[in-house]
């Protein structure tokens, strides 16, 4: 079947096999090299492969859960929304949440995702406390941070090239609501933005969407987004008759394709104009249900749709903080020079490392997003250059169209992933058409 990524692009050809217990899972891989596939929502090609890709959404099961310690225990394809939908009434919410549920764990835990918490708590994996994986020799290995502990990380933000994730123990975080308490604010420019983000270091979440094509003195010029979870007795009194939030707005579908004169450097301008003008009427502080606040774009079905039939492409790149000022300027200055910039434009502040082949660092990340074209994709080759010129890497799991030279420059621990491959024999079991790409 024709499959792709998030992203639309590159689409390929590909075998795919769904199995419904490890007799299939067996079966699959005597094939040949395989790659697990959860929902689909890597950006690029990471979660395919032409001979033989494995869709992981049988194995769908909650299998246990401790409510005191907030431990479930659930199969590699059950979605991050399935769990909202059962713990949060019970007072329980996902510790880490990357900006849509629609994604799967095993996904999850094979990116090693990241949300608006990273600088105080890390990635998804920091909550994950075991793996069962399935190796080359399709022996299935329980991988801690006690045991099998070299597995383990290397599993986290591996993309899914160690082996075949099959079920995991994640804890939950413990939550009185539903409801997000958000402030927000307008800053000026890029020093301003990242003075906010700076100054709220203690915030449990974070992130600035930037208006990437502003110039000269409002260059980076972004709306500051701040949130914790609600307690009951903070709740205003209206709120409170429905603790958990009001029920998930009725989503929105795009229809069709988006023509691919629609976004141009005038009408993604006016949306980003009004958009950061709306946002600087908007400042103070209000409660959204968590809906709102951690996944907007989920309430439009297809919205990847927007950017037209030959899809669009994501640059994701996070920039050490010792370099991250002088480096976002450039990435912001070139974009906006380009004249390609993105409604979709987002910054945020990251904390420690996580897994030993994790996308984060201590620093800034941004993300931005890009209808494909010729012109785009010689903008993004310039924008891997101005992040390789800053100590900079790139997060996989946007990935669809890097050069194996671009990753192995900006991450000297591709070398020791490679190695890591080769003498476990997960090299000859496990690929992707990103790791034929880059060389993994």
């Amino acid at each position: 079947m024709r499959l792709s990524g998030w992203g639309r692009y590159p689409v390929a050809d590909c075998n795919v096999t769904a199995p419904r217990g490890m007799a299939g899972l067996e079966l699959a891989r005597g094939v040949g090299p395989m790659i697990a596939r959860g929902n689909g929502r890597a950006y690029g090609d990471s979660a395919m492969n032409r001979a033989n890709t494995v869709a992981m959404r049988h194995f769908n099961r909650m299998i246990a859960f401790d409510d005191t310690t907030g431990q479930l225990v659930a199969e590699a394809g059950v979605l991050l929304g399935d769990v909202i939908d059962a713990f949060l009434p019970r007072g329980w919410f996902p510790a880490v949440t990357p900006g849509t549920k629609f994604v799967s764990l095993g996904g999850a835990i094979a990116a090693d995702v990241h949300g608006k918490n990273h600088h105080l708590d890390g990635g998804f994996g920091n909550f994950v406390d075991w793996i069962d994986v399935m190796g080359a020799d399709g022996h299935v290995t329980r991988a801690s941070r006690q045991k099998h502990a070299d597995l383990f990380d290397w599993t986290l933000g591996g993309m899914g090239l160690t082996g075949v994730i099959l079920r995991a123990a994640l804890r939950l975080r413990r939550v009185e609501t539903g409801w997000i308490r958000q402030s927000s604010r307008a800053a000026p420019n890029l020093d301003a933005a990242m003075a906010e983000l700076e100054a709220a270091d203690a915030a449990p979440y974070s992130v600035a969407w930037i208006d990437c094509l502003a110039k000269g003195d409002a260059l980076g010029r972004s709306v500051v987004m701040l949130g914790e979870h609600a307690p009951l007795d903070g709740l205003p009194t209206r709120f409170r008759q429905v603790p958990f939030g009001p029920p998930p707005r009725k989503r929105r579908k795009v229809p069709f394709s988006a023509p691919g004169f629609a976004l141009n450097r005038w009408s993604v301008g006016t949306f980003n104009a009004l958009y950061y003008r709306l946002g600087a009427r908007k400042s103070g502080t209000a409660y959204v249900p968590w809906d709102t606040y951690f996944y907007p774009l989920d309430s439009i079905l297809g919205w990847n749709r927007i950017y037209g039939r030959r899809g669009f492409l994501q640059f994701q790149c996070v920039l050490p903080q010792k370099n991250a000022r002088t480096g976002l300027e450039a990435l912001l200055r070139t974009t906006a020079d380009a004249g390609q910039g993105s409604f979709l434009a987002v910054l945020k502040k990251m904390g420690p490392e996580g897994g030993c082949f994790s996308f984060p660092m201590p620093g800034y990340t941004l993300a931005l997003d890009f209808p494909l074209s010729d012109k785009v994709l010689r903008l993004m080759d310039t924008l891997d250059r101005i992040t390789l010129d800053h100590g900079g890497r790139f997060y996989l799991a946007k990935d669809a169209r890097m050069t194996e030279d671009t990753l192995h420059k900006a991450d000297p621990r591709t070398k020791d992933f490679v190695e890591m491959r080769r003498t476990t024999g997960a090299a000859r079991a496990f690929s992707s058409m990103q790791s034929e790409r880059l060389g993994l």
